[in-house]
């Protein structure tokens, strides 16, 4: 009977031990705490839903990561990664040689232009002879603002500053701006809502330019996290291969958001 009881002890011992060593890794999720449609917004119960949302569940779930989402002031988002309030930014985030500098990220895992909208009524370019004299609107600490400022402001635009998109847009549409920068998704996704419907129109594409705009949008994870990486990595190529990202991306997207 004891070596019975001893064997059934062992067992339950490994079997412990198994299951400890397959547990799913937590990881910090962020993103910014403002909604982004379509990647993220929060849905009436205070749920957050949305292209980004879903890939990040699926990458989550392939590289079986226990990812719990927590959402923090963009302005802070990298400090918060830096100092380990967080563990990854997945919250379209620009690969820039600036960014690169203090964190580092996943292969991107999509990449659209950067657009300009102003009103329906005054015809312009996104150009920075199309925009001079004009009051631009961007949101703070983003590759539009750094982009908007080189090459806008430079030619005689005035930047005003705003902590969300949605602040950005509502202003616009409120006659206190001429246009407003940034990723042509979510332009289109407020274009395409009845309040940008009324007001406003797409006025073009910038011209790119990859130092500020970036190599496409990739998962932001600190410098010495080189395992953590790896697994990402591997995710987002495995989804790519197996159909999980096209799948979700057709509910938001009529196109390929991977990019080129």
């Amino acid at each position: 009977m004891k070596n019975t009881l001893k064997i059934l002890s062992v067992a339950l011992a490994v079997g412990l031990a198994g299951t400890a060593s397959v547990a799913a890794q937590e990881i910090k999720v962020g993103f910014a705490a403002e909604p982004y449609p379509p990647f993220t917004s929060p849905d009436a119960s205070g749920n957050w839903e949305g292209w980004e949302v879903e890939f990040q569940k699926a990458i989550c779930a392939e590289a079986k990561l226990d990812c719990v989402i927590t959402p923090v002031a963009w302005d802070g988002i990298i400090p918060a990664l830096t100092t380990k309030k967080i563990d990854v930014i997945i919250g379209s985030m620009s690969i820039t040689p600036e960014r690169m500098k203090t964190i580092d990220f996943s292969d991107k895992y999509y990449n659209t232009p950067t657009a300009v909208i102003g009103p329906k009524d005054v015809a312009f370019e996104a150009t920075p002879e199309g925009l001079a004299g004009k009051t631009i609107g961007v949101q703070v600490s983003t590759i539009h603002q750094d982009y908007a400022n080189k090459y806008f402001v430079a030619a005689g635009a005035t930047l005003k500053e705003y902590q969300t998109q949605d602040e950005a847009n509502n202003d616009l549409a409120a006659g206190r701006l001429d246009a407003v920068q940034a990723d042509s998704i979510t332009l289109d996704a407020f274009l395409k809502s009845e309040q940008g419907a009324a007001c406003c129109d797409k006025k073009g594409n910038v011209v790119d330019d990859p130092a500020i705009l970036g190599a496409g949008v990739g998962v932001g994870i600190r410098k010495e996290d080189t395992e953590l990486k790896g697994k990402i990595n591997a995710a987002i190529k495995a989804i790519r291969e197996n159909g999980t990202y096209e799948t979700f991306s057709k509910k938001y997207f009529d196109f390929d958001v991977y990019g080129g």
